[in-house]
């Protein structure tokens, strides 16, 4: 069997940082964790449209700080930001706590693997060919700057075949088991009449160039 791990839990502590930012006693852990998981549930079921691929979760006593990442800012604000004023409400509701609602704009959704993961998806509910889909997302990835390769891999029932199988295709270097390249994740799950569908989506992108401003070493020479 092969042992599988999370890319983005695996590189947690090299050039990844957590989703949810806090800390609790032992006794209240599960609790927020189980409020962290209703957040966000309820984000995405509001936000389905939105093309929200992180929500971010910050806690500090009695208040919670919640970060949208989104490819489409204004479906989350609403006509005069009436729409993030009704989830500032629900979730203020639901948590008992006062909740603020940060949104950042995520300017290339093509290069973001959960959104790419999610729009491969969305064509093969609409009975898209597999192959055609992914091939689009690949060409369409590598050709925005700073994405070094793509690997994006489709199983299931593929155009509703008998036994399910698995397809991917890859472009450019995705190295997987290197933790200092910035390899980002993305699932998704396409819900077919002929049952689930998974994609996954691997991007590799440029490692920032790390900075030049460390003292030299001093070396002394022994004769």
């Amino acid at each position: 069997m092969g042992q599988k791990t999370n890319p983005t839990g695996f590189r947690l502590a090299v050039n990844k940082d957590w989703r949810s930012k806090w800390y609790a006693s032992k006794a209240d852990f599960s609790a927020l964790l189980a409020e962290d998981y209703k957040i966000r549930d309820l984000l995405r079921r509001k936000l389905e449209s939105a093309s929200v691929p992180k929500i971010v979760i910050e806690r500090a006593t009695n208040r919670c700080r919640i970060t949208i990442h989104t490819a489409r800012p204004g479906v989350v604000i609403g006509r005069k930001g009436s729409e993030i004023d009704r989830i500032k409400e629900e979730l203020s509701q639901m948590t008992g706590k006062e909740v603020y609602v940060d949104i950042l704009e995520i300017k290339s959704p093509e290069s973001d693997p959960q959104l790419v993961a999610e729009n491969v998806c969305v064509q093969l509910e609409r009975r898209v060919a597999f192959r055609r889909a992914m091939k689009k997302a690949v060409q369409t990835a590598m050709g925005i700057n700073g994405v070094q390769g793509i690997r994006i891999r489709c199983a299931g029932r593929l155009g509703g075949s008998e036994l399910s199988r698995v397809e991917q295709y890859l472009e450019g270097s995705v190295p997987l088991h290197t933790l200092r390249a910035d390899v980002q994740y993305g699932f998704a799950e396409a819900k077919t009449l002929y049952g689930l569908l998974g994609v996954k989506c691997w991007i590799c992108k440029e490692a920032p160039v790390p900075s030049k401003d460390r003292s030299p070493v001093a070396t002394t020479i022994i004769n």
